[in-house]
């Protein structure tokens, strides 16, 4: 595991950036803006948008109340623009079979819940969904792909811009042969949020980049927190043992049948300990039938 710069001269363990824990901590908090808004100008710059110049952090109180408490939560990160787009982003690091429909779900109830009642559709924001993944999804070999609304035969032609769901994939970014950390600021970012990033590259692009160095820093303070430590390694230790229980799982269920072995990954994932709403989003099963597992 590699090393992390603090004030400059003394070294300390690296946590993995990409802890659902830690990500919340390190970019989903009022404060983290400047960090925040640099690494959404990375991701968005692709798909044409003009730089961000500000973001206002949407933090769910509810997520600091469960995190505090020990109890198990699920960490997104929700901001909303200067334009009124609201953008979720995620980490996955478990490979659970549902990505495509979960980011959907995501979507779609984020887009749904900013309608206030009696008021015109019109005023539904666009709504940007960031999945930030570490296993293999979709065929081709880009690292940051995404998607949005478009006509079969004429892709030039935009229904609306209203759904707009990026995918940016750890593994075919560890397979990037040609990487570019000078010219391009997403590079950057995925060095930094790389775990298995040498010391000396994690350096590099802290020292190239504002906002990676506000992310490193913040997330340097974070880590000297004795519960915020807890607090990682009870949720990275959660992480592996779900990992293990969808493998254990699918493996047992691999001659029954993907229902089966979707039941399967329910049981363990209740096994671990995990809230039924939290087995239902990563199972797509309905609430009735979980409960009775």
């Amino acid at each position: 595991m590699g090393m992390e710069t603090i004030n400059n001269n003394t070294f300390t363990e690296r946590l993995n950036p990409l802890n659902d824990f830690l990500f919340f901590k390190v970019m989903g908090e009022k404060g983290n803006e400047v960090q925040l808004l640099g690494f959404l100008n990375a991701v968005l710059g692709r798909s044409g948008k003009k730089s961000i110049e500000s973001v206002e952090i949407l933090e769910n109180q509810s997520f600091v109340k469960d995190i505090s408490s020990g109890k198990s939560c699920i960490l997104d990160v929700l901001a909303v623009l200067t334009d009124g787009t609201k953008v979720n982003i995620e980490v996955q690091l478990s490979n659970q079979r549902n990505m495509e429909r979960r980011s959907l779900y995501y979507w779609s109830k984020i887009y749904f819940e900013s309608l206030n009642k009696g008021r015109n559709y019109r005023e539904l924001p666009n709504v940007i969904a960031i999945n930030i993944i570490d296993f293999s999804f979709l065929p081709e070999d880009n690292v940051h792909t995404y998607f949005n609304l478009r006509e079969a035969s004429n892709p030039s032609l935009i229904l609306s811009s209203a759904l707009e769901i990026h995918f940016i994939n750890m593994v075919k970014w560890r397979n990037l042969v040609e990487k570019d950390i000078v010219n391009n600021s997403l590079h950057r970012w995925l060095t930094w949020f790389d775990e298995k990033s040498p010391l000396e590259l994690v350096e590099e692009v802290v020292s190239m980049d504002s906002a990676i160095k506000a992310a490193n820093e913040r997330q340097t303070y974070v880590s000297q927190d004795e519960e915020a430590r807890r607090t990682y390694w009870s949720r990275r230790k959660a992480e592996h043992d779900l990992i293990s229980g969808l493998e254990d799982a699918r493996e047992e269920g691999r001659d029954e049948g993907q229902e089966a072995a979707t039941l399967g990954i329910a049981r363990n994932a209740l096994a671990e300990g995990l809230p039924i709403e939290v087995v239902q989003k990563i199972t797509g099963l309905e609430l009735e039938t979980i409960k009775q597992l």
